[in-house]
């Protein structure tokens, strides 16, 4: 295990020095430009940050269920070596290139939207194509991740059944949360007004949240309530956060959660190096998966969804990242390295899966899975005998990742909305969030708690499918400023094919269910019928990009 996990690392960083760097080469950044952060500075939206504050800010946002969830889930399926050799090369390759290709990008139009580019070079048609899409994938990060973490909420769910606790695991979970948040908004005001050095912040801040975990496990009674009370309340949390301003929540709350990632990242590695665990899962199990994951291609790579590429990850970094980047050789390390690391988090909740013996994956979730792994290295540190501790913090870690997206999320709901509608004002922005959230509240309301099963496919699908089309924009964008766009066009076309492919076989399974039950509804019919746009939609954007791709450069497409 310490050998694979040494040679990855070495492997991730030569793709940070060597492709990182040539990829940069490509775009001449240079920090004699004046960035939207500096020009258009307002205190809410564009707020200039130091790299390191908004790295940790950034890396929160981005690393939430999927990098954890989704390996795991994928290698219980097809065996932990696909999953490793995707998520390495998929995320050097592919995801960062991405990430740091859409940031870039933004930060060149005015931190604009990967949906307002794409209407610069490639119209108004595919512009609306795209914020449609982008939407609908939002509503299901927020199906997703929102049942997830309601689920983590509540006093015994599968991912901590069969553990006996001293506190109420959900309550303590909950607790812990809000406190976080509250610290969260308190680190903001004093940064914004008192200004203190960032060694201070940071001295004090990480401790107080770990504080926030031990009170949670001393006061688990206080927050409990059933996973759909919870759930309607983590939306309403996000219709208020979302509206919030960044320094107040997003960016504290953010740096923050970075250093809870940071932690786990470190566990992981101790645990790794020096735990001594040996891999007793099959490095490879079959090409097709029995049930509804289905066969190793397109399935392996949708299902590990985030932990190699994600289309969120644009929608980060044009949304809110890129109002925030300071000088352009920012874009870099936040962009392309935050990328990287995710593929870390990925390989150590991979990691996980590998060390654990098949009879203890029975009947757990990617939680419990991660939770447990994470407490077991955790244990290197502070003993066996705190095991039952151990794997706490390791759930509650899981939680943490998850919460932290949902209000940035929300947030990116918002500004499609308002983007689409023209609605600039204060009420726009109330009603561009009560939008985005109430459709995910009714869906949530319907499908019953544990949705997250019935919509990960398709969220993993849709997530990678936007990725692929923010990379045909943005190589429009370079084809037509005159730019090398090979390194965007080739990843572009790989993912688009496994997308399609993925939607395709979902709208086939989706119509035989339907054929065969009758005129009932079920949730896959949901999919299906998403999946039928999404399909349509991916296609109106491809015929617009190839009509851009042949029009001669204009005074739009000047934009360098």
């Amino acid at each position: 295990m310490a050998a694979l996990a040494l040679f990855v690392m070495i492997v991730l960083a030569a793709g940070y020095r060597l492709y990182g760097g040539w990829v940069a080469a490509q775009f001449s950044l240079d920090d004699g430009r004046t960035t939207p952060a500096v020009s258009r500075e307002d205190g809410v939206d564009f707020v200039p940050t130091r790299p390191f504050y908004l790295m940790g800010q950034h890396f929160s946002a981005i690393a939430a269920a999927g990098p954890i969830a989704g390996p795991i889930l994928a290698a219980q399926q097809f065996g932990w070596l696909p999953c490793i050799l995707w998520i390495g090369l998929g995320v050097i390759f592919i995801g960062a290139v991405h990430d740091f290709s859409a940031l870039v990008a933004s930060v060149r139009h005015e931190a604009r939207s990967i949906a307002e580019i794409v209407r610069i070079h490639l119209g108004t048609r595919a512009w609306k194509a795209i914020m449609a899409f982008i939407w609908l994938a939002l509503v299901y990060v927020i199906l997703a991740f929102t049942d997830i973490t309601a689920a983590t909420f509540v006093g015994v769910t599968e991912d901590i059944a069969g553990l006996s606790f001293s506190f109420n695991p959900g309550g303590a979970v909950a607790l812990a949360s809000v406190l976080y948040l509250v610290l969260s908004m308190l680190l903001g005001l004093a940064e914004r007004y008192l200004h203190p050095p960032l060694w201070l912040t940071t001295v004090i801040g990480v401790p107080a949240t770990l504080l926030c975990v031990w009170l949670g496990t001393q006061y688990s009674t206080l927050l409990v309530a059933d996973a759909r009370t919870w759930g309607v309340i983590i939306l309403l949390y996000c219709l208020v956060a979302s509206l919030t301003p960044v320094w107040l929540l997003l960016q504290p709350r953010g740096y923050l959660g970075g250093f809870v990632l940071y932690m786990a990242i470190a566990v992981g590695l101790i645990g790794i190096f020096f735990g001594g665990f040996e891999i007793q899962q099959d490095a490879f199990k079959t090409w097709h998966a029995p049930g509804a994951t289905g066969a190793l291609f397109p399935f392996l790579f949708v299902t590990i969804a985030c932990g190699a590429c994600s289309g969120f990850h644009g929608l980060v970094c044009s949304g809110t990242t890129s109002k925030q980047i300071a000088h352009e050789s920012d874009t870099r390390p936040v962009g392309y390295g935050a990328m990287l690391l995710e593929g870390f988090v990925a390989l150590i909740a991979l990691s996980t899966v590998m060390i654990a013996v098949p009879a203890e994956l029975a009947g757990k979730g990617p939680g419990a899975i991660y939770g447990a792994g994470l407490g077991r290295y955790l244990t290197v540190l502070i003993g066996e005998q705190h095991l039952l501790f151990a794997t706490t913090f390791g759930a509650m870690a899981f939680s943490t990742f998850v919460f932290d997206t949902l209000d940035v999320t929300t947030r990116l709901g918002r500004y499609i909305v308002q983007e689409l509608f023209g609605a600039t004002s204060r009420t726009g922005a109330w009603i561009g969030t009560a939008v985005t959230v109430l459709v995910p509240l009714a869906l949530l309301l319907l499908a019953g708690e544990g949705a997250y099963r019935s919509f990960w496919v398709l969220f993993g699908t849709s997530n990678q499918l936007l990725a692929a089309l923010s990379l045909l924009g943005i190589s429009v964008w370079l084809r037509r400023t005159g730019r090398r766009s090979l390194f965007t066009l080739l990843p572009m076309a790989f993912v688009l094919t496994i997308t399609l492919a993925s939607l395709v076989i979902q709208i086939r399974a989706a119509a035989a269910q339907v054929a065969a039950r009758g005129v009932a509804f079920d949730v896959g019919d949901l999919n299906g019928f998403v999946s039928v746009l999404l399909f349509g939609l991916a296609l109106v954007q491809v015929v617009e990009a190839v009509r851009a791709w042949k029009r001669p450069l204009d005074a739009a497409g000047a934009i360098a």
